[in-house]
């Protein structure tokens, strides 16, 4: 019997809707120099059996409302009605109030924005418009509309049968709500729910119609707007003014229509003839160099897709950047751009970034405006189509490399902040606890990246030519009777998947809900032994997920999901000496413990045992005998190992740590031609905790290399520097200048040469160079002179005649180095020429402005961290009188003006402390008049809030700051700007230590705002304190060359950044194995680090080593992180018959103490096959023991064979006993007793020697943190001294600010009997 359809919830039931529009005509009349705006709609609505529909309509004055000609009755009722009025936040006396004062205000405004405040009688059924309708109850009221008006014509739109023609006629009171006047220009901003500030409409997830537009303005302007331009005619009442007429015949969202007027100049394109760009005529030149290569993108996403344009015309418009809300704009059939994408044939950086973004809005237009959700559950499908569909251009046109490393950079970002319900892509439970902001801010980044890469890991398992099928299907099909247009869902891409992907029904079911219902991505910590005798590779695997523990993941039937198993199984790739094998063994969902075996393929041959010669020496040398070096690259000459490569396809979206010798990542790094591969062995040998020449070699081979990557050749210039001390003699900094010298100096002179920049790759890695050379730290954290030097020589003979390219980037990359140095006694004296070099460009930037004003950005931002830095010396108040004339809203750039804002409020934060920086914020943004400026100054005070919770710092907030921040939340210009809304609430979330999310808010109860906490004046900011200024989203953009992540409606947007304060805490894993005291090669074999996989390299964001999540970075993705670089050692090539540790620990394991622990699990590696776990093994005991403690025996084949053997042991002990009651020689139980006791004296023995270890270690010269991380070679003989045994040497707990006497380790055991 079949089963019953289930029924849709509550949740699940499509929206209604106060009646129907077919149709929608909107007049518009522009008045510039009265900056008036007067419209007039005309919409055919399929009116409900209620007699009444609803329309959003706000900011806006209605002259006349007429239904088929007749005045008709309405009731109007602002969504906002504003007051200025503190007093009701009286209430507020700590941050703690304030958060959930800004909790139920921001909640409230959302939800009183998705009910319509419109209400027109269309039938005279009723005098009055019901109360209750006014009150939003529109579920009894507003009924759907009767099916018997609907008729479905042979193109299958819906035609009316008794259809009513309602007519509005308005006017703008204010236009700055949605639609905005700048100089000599009018344009919209398409932010969330604000089309209806600016024409009434009726918008929703069912609701899209077909529209007509008309534009009128003056005759020196042109309008551009949505669909078709059919025709530009004189006014009939004006004949100074004209008229442009659209027609957009594909029904859309009222939230996509858009329009922009100005002086533009109109370039056709001279490949495709439907797309136009246009932009004002001083950047033409710019922009006919920028839209050359566009005609490719557009053939390719039809060649792909199997489909044409869907709109009749295509438009790019590139405005000032004031202007806009940020750099992309997206409406049907054009979008506006900022115009500081263009860039002319001098700039070579900007030229990845604009393509990128250009290629995203095109591919919105079939995934997001053509194509729209079903739900807003459904919204992560569209997003993640669009990046696909991005990324396949990047393949295509930028390179597979390109492609690889961007994906790679942007899962990583992915699992980082992977860690609560907010992320989950399909869960209704989330998306109507965010009502619409989902894709605000670095929650909405990370949701758009994790789409696309659960997108990617769906078509790595049907196949590319499968999900391209399923892609064209999509477009090719045809609206569904009864609907206007093709909208998508989750459960029909599920259907495809099926039938088209050939993926089986059993697969999906555990898929869909695991990746795409649920939040979290699994954790792989993995490392390896070799068994020489059996010719096999050991893997011990430990499993986990990124997920927090309680976070909320709920499914579609409400229900917590708990389960952390992920269907699939991941490759494993061993490269032998014979070749390369990949062994698909690693499941997802398992054990969190788990050990593999892998057959290896080649065998070594069998050692020949020579006779010594006449007149060698005892240990088989010859003195005589000349030496040959070998090349043998393996980790061991007992292994047929060269490396090992976990899930090298990326099918997977999984934060794996995978640990192999220091020799296989120097294999992996020289020989593997996969980009990922390279980066993940660059990330270990970077980390590794005793640094040898032969890893520091290897990363300057690589990056001498110029057939390698160049994005992975600046990784290794920056492990390069990280690598270098004094215990190395300086060996990286000392590579660094060498391989800068032999491409830039001239060899007579000793000067640098002038600049010649047409290796594109080279220009990028060279100009990384000085910002690697910049972050090289003595032992007391300060810079080397040769560092300081280096820089100020190319700042000052920096010449870039007869080059044809601009070197302003080049110069910028230069004058940010100088921010990263830190000066030491020894390096004072150049400080004065180096702040003279800065002055000079300065000026000189003020006479001939540079490309974006890049150059002045910069040198703000290093006077600002050299004068932090430097305190002492460098008075701030100049600093600051420097800085302000920078803010002249007409002497500087938008951009400029910007950055010298955050200059301040740093040096504010800095001077006066947290409360005083927030008042001089507000203060700015009430005088900054442009959107995107408000956002920009928000986002870089919400990173400062970031930075002071990380501080730990008594810095409350007063009690009139925490009202001003609630006023500002609650006023106009945070509904102008739904962003700054945002964050506002962001802001006030995190000064009260709470994460910055809407996400379950809804079902917190607020309680009344009373509480006894004091309030502390804010306290002036001690002089003593060192502030890590993050660099601004502009800087990144202008001066580094590494990738964020693909293109997302907010990844093309600036770093709109929301800190996740509360951090989840990571298990790290520590693979050691141990060798036995007869094992002569084990010793000899070099110790690899941890490998943290996916820990985002700066240089993606900026040139620096290591990347943050979701807190405020140095980069354009500024993401919450933790960090991996607690490392062990690693012998893992064994002899016959050696013991196997795998240590597997944790620097911040997700404990209650939050201590340092490490898991150790010891098993002969001659037993350590994969049924040695098994519940019918017999053969392996574990023990968890702690130092200085005796081992507590635990039977891990469970309680009833303990049970059983105890009750056998009973029966069997008297058997045992001599006549006079003493225990025989062979009493096993006696001898088990008699060996506890022996271990229990070896612990103590132990015990003494960490002891004595800990007692003589502060005479052992290590790094402190922030350094290399490395021990010189000295160090580690000292250690050898101390008698300390290796395995409990703790190698990397200072160097990564870990105390060994302060964590307690844990240890399991796993002990094989032969």
């Amino acid at each position: 019997m079949a089963k019953q359809r289930k029924q849709k919830n509550e949740e699940q039931r499509p929206e209604t809707s106060g009646g129907t529009v077919l149709h929608q005509k909107l007049c518009i009349s522009v008045d510039m120099e009265n900056r008036r705006i007067y419209g007039h709609t005309e919409m055919k609505v399929l009116v409900p059996e209620s007699g009444y529909i609803a329309l959003y309509a706000d900011n806006m004055v209605f002259s006349s409302i007429t239904v088929d000609g007749n005045e008709a009755k309405y009731e109007y009722f602002p969504h906002h009605p504003f007051t200025e009025d503190d007093s009701s936040w009286c209430s507020v006396s700590c941050s703690k109030s304030a958060a959930e004062v800004a909790c139920t205000t921001y909640m409230s405004s959302l939800t009183r924005e998705t009910i319509p405040n419109l209400i027109i009688a269309c039938c005279d059924k009723s005098n009055e418009i019901q109360s209750s309708v006014l009150q939003g109850n529109m579920d009894s009221n507003i009924q759907s509309t009767n099916a018997e008006h609907v008729v479905i014509d042979s193109n299958g739109l819906v035609e009316d049968k008794d259809a009513k023609i309602v007519c509005i006629d308005y006017w703008l009171e204010r236009a700055e709500v949605g639609i905005h006047f700048g100089k000599n220009m009018l344009l919209t901003d398409n932010q969330i729910r604000r089309s209806h500030c600016w024409f009434p409409c009726m918008y929703n997830f069912s609701q899209h119609c077909l529209f007509d537009i008309e534009l009128t303005v003056n005759s020196e302007f042109v309008a551009v707007s949505n669909g078709d331009l059919l025709y530009q005619v004189p006014s009939k009442d004006d004949p100074s003014r004209k008229t442009f007429v659209y027609k957009l015949d594909v029904p859309i969202s009222a939230a996509w229509i858009s329009l922009v007027v100005g002086p533009f100049e109109v370039l056709p394109d001279n490949h495709v003839g439907i797309i136009s760009h246009m932009c004002l005529p001083s950047d033409l030149s710019k922009l006919q160099n920028t839209t050359g290569f566009f005609h490719s993108v557009f053939s390719h996403f039809e060649d792909y897709l199997s489909a044409s344009f869907p709109f009749g015309s295509y438009k790019q418009v590139f405005i000032p950047p004031e202007l806009c809300m940020s750099s992309i704009n997206i409406g049907a059939s054009m979008c506006l751009f900022s115009s500081q994408l263009l860039f002319d044939e001098k700039v070579i950086d900007q030229t990845i970034e604009t393509r990128v973004k250009l290629a995203y809005a095109l591919a919105k237009q079939w995934f997001g405006v053509y194509i729209t959700a079903e739900e807003p559950s459904d919204e992560w499908l569209l997003e993640g189509l669009a990046g696909f569909l991005t990324d396949s251009f990047i393949k295509r046109f930028l390179g597979n490399n390109e492609a690889r490393y961007r994906r790679y950079k942007a899962n990583c970002a992915v699992y980082k902040a992977d860690t609560t319900a907010a992320t989950a892509l399909s869960s209704s439970g989330t998306c109507s606890d965010l009502i619409g902001t989902q894709s605000i801010g670095i929650y909405g980044r990370i949701r758009s990246w994790k789409a696309v890469a659960v997108l990617q890991m769906l078509e790595k398992q049907m196949g590319p030519e499968s999900f391209r099928k399923i892609l064209q299907i999509i477009v090719y099909k045809a609206p569904e009777p009864g609907k206007t247009t093709r909208v998508l869902s989750t459960k029909e891409f599920r259907h495809l998947a099926n039938k088209v992907g050939n993926l089986e029904r059993p697969f999906l079911k555990e898929f869909f809900p695991r990746w795409i219902e649920s939040c979290g991505c699994p954790i792989l910590r993995m490392g390896l032994s070799y068994n020489k005798r059996r010719n096999m590779v050991e893997l011990a695997v430990m499993r986990g997920c990124t997920a927090k523990a309680g976070s909320n993941c709920y499914s579609d039937n409400g229900n917590q999901n708990v389960d952390v198993a992920w269907p699939g199984m991941m490759s494993i790739r061993v490269h032998e000496l014979d070749g390369m094998y990949d062994h698909p063994i690693l499941p997802m969902a398992g054990e969190a413990w788990q050990l593999l075996e892998i057959q290896c393929h080649s065998k070594l041959a069998a050692k020949r045992i020579q006779k010594p010669k006449k007149g060698s020496k005892a240990d088989g040398s010859d003195d005589n005998a000349e030496t040959v070096p070998s090349q043998d690259m393996r980790a061991s000459s007992d292994s047929p190992l060269l490396w090992i490569r976990v899930d090298p396809e990326m099918e997977y979206l999984a934060e794996i740590h995978f640990h192999q010798p220091v020799q296989m990542w120097i294999n992996q790094l020289e020989k593997e031609k996969d980009v990922i591969a390279q980066a993940l062995a660059i990330e270990a040998l970077k980390n590794v905790p005793q640094l040898s020449f032969a890893v520091v070699n290897a990363l300057n081979n690589f990056l001498g290399d110029s057939k390698a990557f160049w994005r992975v050749r600046i990784e290794a210039a920056y492990a390069l520097a990280h690598t270098a001390s004094e215990g190395t003699d300086w060996a990286g900094l000392m590579h660094l200048i060498k391989f800068y010298k032999g491409r830039r100096f001239d060899a007579d002179t000793g000067l640098p040469r002038p600049n010649d920049f047409h290796d594109f790759p080279e220009y990028f890695v060279l100009e990384a160079i000085p910002h690697a050379v910049a972050m090289v730290r003595a032992v007391d954290n300060k810079s080397p002179r040769e560092a300081v030097e280096f820089v100020l020589q190319l700042l000052k003979y920096n010449d870039n005649s007869g080059n044809m390219y601009s070197d302003v980037y080049w110069v910028a990359a230069l004058v940010h180095s100088v921010s990263e140095l830190e000066f030491s006694q020894q390096s004072l004296s150049f400080v004065p020429s180096l702040l003279k070099c800065i002055d000079r460009l300065l000026q000189f930037d003020s006479l001939m402005p540079s490309y974006n004003g890049i150059l002045t950005i910069n040198c703000i931002h290093t006077l600002v961290r050299v004068a932090i830095k430097m305190s002492a010396a460098l008075p701030i108040d100049r600093v600051c009188d420097l800085i302000k004339p920078y803010r002249n809203f007409d002497r500087s750039s938008f951009k400029v003006r910007i950055e010298a804002s955050k200059a301040l409020l740093d040096l504010e934060y800095y001077c006066k402390g947290l409360d005083a920086t927030i008042c001089l914020f507000i203060k700015f943004l009430e005088e900054e008049s442009s959107l995107r400026g408000q956002r920009k100054l928000a986002i870089h005070i919400m990173q400062l809030c970031q930075a002071n919770a990380e501080s730990k710092i008594e810095n409350l907030l007063s009690c009139t700051t925490l009202r001003a921040l609630l006023c500002l939340l609650a006023s106009q210009k945070a509904y102008n700007n739904v962003f700054i809304r945002h964050y506002l609430f962001c802001i006030l979330q995190i000064v009260a230590g709470r994460p910055p999310v809407l996400h379950g808010i809804s079902k917190i109860n607020v309680k009344e705002l009373t509480t006894t906490e004091a309030v502390v004046e804010q306290p002036s900011r001690s002089a003593s304190l060192k502030l890590k200024i993050a660099r601004t989203p502009e800087m990144i953009a202008d001066t580094n060359h590494s990738v964020d992540a693909p293109v997302g409606p907010e990844a093309a947007k600036e770093a709109d950044t929301v800190s996740n304060y509360s951090e989840r805490r990571t298990n790290i894993l520590k693979i050691r194995v141990r060798q036995p005291a007869s094992s002569s090669k084990a010793g000899d074999v070099d110790e690899p680090p941890e490998l943290s996989r996916g820990a985002l390299h700066e240089a993606e964001l900026g040139p620096s080593s290591s990347m943050s999540v979701d807190a405020p970075m140095k980069g354009v993705v500024e993401l919450p992180c933790s960090s991996y670089q607690n490392i062990e050692e690693v012998n893992s090539i064994c002899d016959h018959e050696s013991r196997m540790t795998s240590s597997f620990g944790s620097g911040k394991v997700g404990y209650k103490d939050e201590a340092s622990r490490e898991l150790q699990c010891t098993a002969n590696s001659s037993y350590a096959a994969v049924d040695s776990l098994s519940p019918t093994s017999n053969r392996k005991s574990m023990a968890i023991m702690k130092p200085g403690e005796m081992p507590i025996v635990l039977d891990e084949l469970g309680g009833k064979r303990k049970r059983k053997k105890e009750k056998k042991d009973k029966d069997d002990s008297k058997k045992h006993v001599d006549k006079n009651g003493k225990h025989r020689p062979d009493d096993p139980e006696h001898s088990e007793r008699k060996r506890q006791k022996k271990e229990m004296k070896e612990m103590e023995k132990l015990q003494a020697q960490v002891e004595r270890y800990e007692s003589r270690i502060a005479s052992v010269d290590t790094k402190p943190m922030g350094s290399s991380g490395d021990q010189s070679l000295g160090d580690s003989r000292k250690l050898e001294e101390i008698g300390l045994r290796d395995d409990l040497k703790p190698t990397a707990l200072s160097s990564y600010g870990l105390q060994s006497g302060k964590a307690p380790r844990i240890k399991i055991k796993i002990k094989g009997k032969v």
